[in-house]
């Protein structure tokens, strides 16, 4: 009976998705908020919605399956590519960069400390080798990252969005950008914005996509320092609500592999969704970072906004993930860029 019921769920959730992303459907109907901003790729005839509908038709479709599959085995995977999708288009653009092994030329992104927690890299494998099957050579590891990652907030209950697809896969790694660059969870809010800013994000884009982290989960190792010893004073951060801290405490003194799990821990709400700003709001800060949102009124204003409207958040997030997946895109015959036979390598090292 139980995989009769999985059965049924997941066939459900592959028939609801396949009629949000038709083509014949408008992008922000059930449940899909937000437009595409204009940009200098509208025109690009390699880079637009169904790229991919003559060389490999269906492929958004299969790769939803897939996803589907793999989220009804395990949630997690959503947060993972979430995150996994932000650090690769953080850095020289959405061109897979981030799934690189190091080679004998050197360290890769993924080997340096904001990335070295990284998780999905084998989620986007187990894509790739399946659309290798069916088409081969045709569709890329940074295609599959940006519309696996956007299937995840959708499952996890967020908004759909559009995305147009026809990214090549780079031809190097990043580390010592990707080192420098990537916002840390001790970054104070002037480095937060200005790391956002430099990639044209305004101040409601930043704390948007910061929402992402309703349905993140946060390892002990990040947070030791809030807990037991802010700043220097060997005390944990006093604008921590007092019961959500002694949970925190407790759970990361049972272990210290433990993760404080966002979407249900410090909320009363579970899934994507305002919950993490209403817990901003009341001081159910896990990140110094997230905390740091509160610290000025031009972030603190788009907390309480976005925590008292859902379908403002939802709207403003889905702009912002498009933005975000449309960062640096390498297309076109002319781009410095390739079709990966696997992910985690160029065509030069497989």
């Amino acid at each position: 009976m139980r995989n009769i019921l999985s059965f049924f769920v997941l066939a459900v959730l592959a028939v609801i998705l396949s009629i949000v992303a038709s083509p014949t459907t408008s992008p922000w109907k059930f449940n899909s908020l937000g437009s595409s901003s204009p940009s200098a790729s509208d025109n690009n005839p390699f880079f637009r919605e169904d790229f991919y509908s003559d060389s490999c038709p269906g492929v958004e479709t299969a790769i939803r399956s897939i996803v589907i599959e793999l989220f009804m085995n395990d949630s997690t995977i959503a947060p993972a590519l979430i995150r996994l999708v932000f650090h690769d288009c953080f850095i020289q653009g959405c061109d897979g960069s981030v799934l690189l092994n190091s080679t004998d030329g050197g360290a890769a992104e993924k080997d340096v400390i904001p990335n070295q927690s990284l998780k999905g890299f084998d989620v986007v494998e187990e894509i790739k080798s399946r659309l290798e099957a069916i088409c081969p050579n045709t569709v890329s590891c940074s295609d599959i990252l940006v519309l696996a990652a956007r299937d995840c907030v959708y499952l996890s209950g967020g908004p759909f969005y559009r995305l147009r697809t026809g990214r090549k896969d780079s031809l190097t790694s990043f580390p010592n950008d990707a080192l420098d660059q990537i916002p840390a969870p001790s970054d104070d809010l002037d480095t937060i914005l200005q790391k956002f800013s430099g990639r044209g994000f305004s101040t409601s884009e930043t704390v948007s996509l910061l929402g992402a982290h309703s349905i993140g989960r946060v390892h002990c190792d990040f947070i030791t320092d809030r807990l037991h010893d802010f700043n220097g004073t060997n005390q944990a951060d006093p604008r921590i609500e007092t019961g959500f801290l002694t949970m925190m405490q407790a759970k990361c003194a049972a272990d210290p592999a433990n993760f404080i799990d966002l979407k249900k821990e410090g909320a009363q709400d579970i899934g994507f969704g305002t919950h993490y700003f209403q817990s901003l709001v009341q001081n159910y800060t896990v990140l110094l970072s997230d905390h740091e949102l509160l610290n000025s009124e031009k972030t603190a204003s788009w907390v309480r906004a976005y925590a008292s409207n859902q379908l403002l958040f939802t709207n403003d997030f889905s702009n912002a993930m498009i933005k975000l997946s449309e960062l640096g895109v390498l297309t076109g015959p002319q781009s410095a860029g390739e079709i990966r036979r696997t992910c985690s390598a160029t065509l030069d090292n497989v």
